[in-house]
């Protein structure tokens, strides 16, 4: 007979630890963006070491586990001198997977815009980084938002990989919880509702961004 009266008493627990995999998310996100951009801008770059570096990065980072590269940064670094708390851990090695799948979709957004705008650019004589920045990164951002969208989503779910470094976030909490009272259907439950309010949010947030891109694009 379920009994979900018993996850009352540590719903505040699990607020708590809603809260840390919302902020493992974010900040995650946030790396992904920044260094898929960076890995995204290096592939399409004119210097072939540029190029190789980028493709040896995405060839290393989408053939491998995300577990394993959790785990090398978390258990492998301190073997180099390297420490980090279990939460950056988590954050840094979610943003280096992403970026991967980030960069591909910045490349997509990027070879979608027309040629023909990129040589009107040069010809008003506007250099290299004035050209991205004022024409192609905001028609490709604008492209790829669903895509981009997707990828947040994607990481909010991942982010329960932080709970076999010893993080606090749901899954682990709930797990902890479920096994002390017996009670494993209630707490995942409990905790797959969190997980999809969590998402739902994110999902209204990207597309009203969407909308309003969309709006200013018209």
């Amino acid at each position: 007979m379920l009994d979900f009266s018993l996850v009352v008493d540590y719903l505040p627990f699990m607020i708590e630890a809603t809260w840390i995999t919302l902020k493992i998310s974010i900040f995650s996100t946030a790396v992904g963006l920044v260094l898929g951009l960076v890995i995204a801008l290096l592939k399409i770059s004119t210097i072939s070491v540029l190029v190789y570096f980028a493709n040896f990065y995405l060839w290393i980072i989408r053939g491998t586990p995300m577990l394993v590269q959790l785990f090398l940064i978390y258990y492998g670094l301190p073997q180099v001198g390297i420490e980090l708390t279990p939460m950056i851990a988590a954050i840094v090695a979610l943003g280096i997977n992403a970026a991967a799948y980030i960069a591909e979709i910045y490349r997509g957004g990027i070879m979608s815009i027309s040629q023909g705008q990129i040589e009107a650019a040069e010809s008003l004589g506007m250099g290299y980084l004035l050209r991205m920045r004022k024409i192609v990164l905001p028609q490709a951002l604008r492209v790829s938002v669903p895509s981009l969208g997707n990828q947040a989503i994607m990481m909010l779910k991942d982010s329960s990989l932080a709970s076999l470094v010893t993080v606090s976030e749901l899954l682990m909490v709930s797990q902890r919880y479920a096994a002390s009272n017996y009670a494993f259907i209630e707490f995942y439950v409990v905790a797959a509702a969190f997980y999809l309010l969590l998402t739902t949010i994110f999902t209204f947030i990207l597309n009203r961004v969407e909308k309003r891109m969309s709006v200013g694009e018209a």
